[in-house]
This record gives C-alpha cells, sequence and structure tokens, in this order.
C-alpha cells in the first residue's frame, strides 16, 4: 500500500493505472472511488490538494510463517506455514483502511491454529495429517481475514521440522531396524542353504547307494551266468553272498591302492582268508535268526 502522484506534475487530473493494481481516489483525504487499469480521469484537482491517490497490488502474495510448538508425544517442532493470499476486488476499501500489517496479522492467526492442532497429536500424526492442519488454518484465516477485504487462495504446511536430536534419534532407529532386518534375511538365507546342502547330500547318496546296489547285481548276475553257463546248474544263497564278499574284498584292495594318503594295511591276501570270512558272515546271520524268533 503507497501513495502515489498523477501524471501532470502540477495536479492529480488523470492517472494511468497499472493492471496489477488497485488505485482508491481521495477527495481530501476521504475514499471515494476505485479506478480500473489504464488511463483514467480523476477529476479537477489543484496542486495535488483535493485528489490524492492510494494503490494496493492485485497480485497474489504469499507469506511464510514459522511456528514452534509441542507434540503430543513432548516433541518440539518448527512448523512452517506458507498463506497465499490477495486483496479482494470489491473490498479495496477495507484493505486500504481497515488493516496496517497484514502479515503480522496473519502471523497470529496461524500460529494460533497450529499452536492449538499440532499438541493434539503426535508427532508421526503431525506428519500424516499436514493436510488437516492445512485445511484449518485456510478455513479459520478466511472467516477472518474477509473483514480486512483479503481473499485467501490457499494455507500450505510446507514443512514440519522435529529438533535436530530428535532427527537423529529417528534417523537411528530406523537404521537398526533396517540392519536387523538384513541379518535375519541373511540368516534365513543361510538356513536355507544349508537345508539345501543337506537334501542334495541325502540325494547324492541315495543315488550312490542305488548306483552302488545295481553295480553290485549286475557284478553278481555276470559271475553266476559265467559260472554257470551251460551246466544248468543254479547257484545258493551262500554261494551268491560269497561271489558278492569277493567282489567286496577285491573293491576294498582297489580302493586302497588307489588312495595316497592311506597308511599301510597288511591283509591275508589268500582264497582260504576270503572262504573264512565268508563264513564267519554266514554263521553270524544264521546264528541272529533263531535268536530274534525266540525273543
Amino acid at each position: 500500500m503507497s501513495h502515489i502522484s498523477g501524471m501532470l506534475p502540477c495536479c492529480n487530473c488523470c492517472i494511468t493505472v497499472p493492471q496489477d493494481q488497485y488505485v482508491a481516489v481521495e477527495n481530501f483525504g476521504k475514499f471515494n472511488k476505485t479506478l480500473p487499469p489504464g488511463l483514467q480521469m480523476a477529476g479537477c484537482d489543484c496542486c495535488g490538494v483535493c485528489i490524492s491517490f492510494r494503490a494496493i497490488s492485485a497480485r497474489v502474495d504469499q507469506t511464510f510463517v514459522n511456528v514452534t510448538t509441542k507434540t503430543k508425544d513432548n516433541v518440539f517442532v518448527n512448523a512452517q506455514v506458507a498463506v497465499q493470499h490477495r486483496v479482494r476486488e470489491k473490498s479495496v476499501e477495507l484493505a486500504l483502511y481497515q488493516l496496517s500489517d497484514v502479515q503480522g496479522q496473519i502471523d497470529s492467526y496461524v500460529s494460533d491454529v497450529v499452536r492449538s492442532h499440532l499438541p493434539a497429536m503426535t508427532l508421526d500424526e503431525a506428519f500424516e495429517k499436514k493436510d488437516d492442519v492445512s485445511d484449518a488454518v485456510q478455513k479459520k484465516l478466511t472467516a477472518e481475514m474477509e473483514a480486512y477485504g483479503l481473499e485467501i487462495r490457499k494455507a500450505l504446511v510446507t514443512e514440519v521440522t522435529p529438533d535436530a536430536s530428535v532427527v537423529a534419534s529417528m534417523n537411528e532407529i530406523n537404521k537398526q531396524k533396517r540392519l536387523r532386518d538384513a541379518a535375519l534375511m541373511a540368516a534365513e538365507a543361510e538356513k536355507i542353504k544349508a537345508v539345501k546342502a543337506a537334501e542334495a547330500a541325502a540325494d547324492a547318496a541315495q543315488l550312490q547307494g542305488e548306483g552302488i546296489a545295481r553295480q553290485r547285481r549286475a557284478i553278481i548276475d555276470g559271475l553266476r551266468d559265467s559260472i554257470t553257463h551251460g551246466t544248468g546248474e543254479t547257484l545258493s544263497t551262500s554261494q551268491i553272498s560269497e561271489l558278492l564278499l569277493i567282489t567286496q574284498y577285491f573293491e576294498t584292495l582297489r580302493d586302497v591302492a588307489a588312495n595316497n594318503k592311506s597308511s599301510t594295511v597288511f591283509l591275508n591276501h589268500s582264497a582260504g582268508s576270503v572262504a573264512d570270512v565268508a563264513s564267519q558272515i554266514r554263521n553270524g546271520v544264521l546264528q541272529a535268526g533263531p535268536a530274534q524268533h525266540s525273543m
């Protein structure tokens, strides 16, 4: 809001009104009318005594208000509110003559609304419900500032900033939570690896056993066919067991000889020793059978 002069140096009979301003005509200090944009005739004047002009901006202005208050969980925060306002075209007289400090008046109303809402919220709710606070501020300002010729276009809570120590604590809590989640996920991954490795080892052992069993069966079948071929005779169970023991005996000798790290092993390497081993195993099986039936 400011006083301006007309186009002529000696009087205020005519004036050029800018597009972004409202200009009021005063006759001997009393409000008379407002002038539209462009070249306008204000009336007869003598040396600027009869007519004077007063102008106010027609643009939307933005006022920032910073309010420090406490939340429900006793955390001090600084809330920044941006208020966008302009002068109503039909209320230029009220805006010019009713209110001297627009920013101070807006600051008072905004502080009152913010300090009545944020103390009822926790810190998390203050961040989540900024729009509720903005709506309350806009509603309050719209109702109160209308009497002063101002139109409230928008009120926005642009920032809610806690104390620096609170921010550091929140970041640390977040950090520790994510580290815990990462540790749990790593442990779960190791568990899955161990389970899968055990399953793979079990499957490998099973397949290896099946392969060895098939190998033994093929060897026994081959030995039996080669022995009984053309004779028409059949081998008994004891004879098949002796063939199996002989096969395992020679495989053991082969594995011991193939292992470079094996110690020296002394074996009674003769056909009679193999027969003794076979007879001992057979006798043990025969003796265990009656004992199980008697229990």
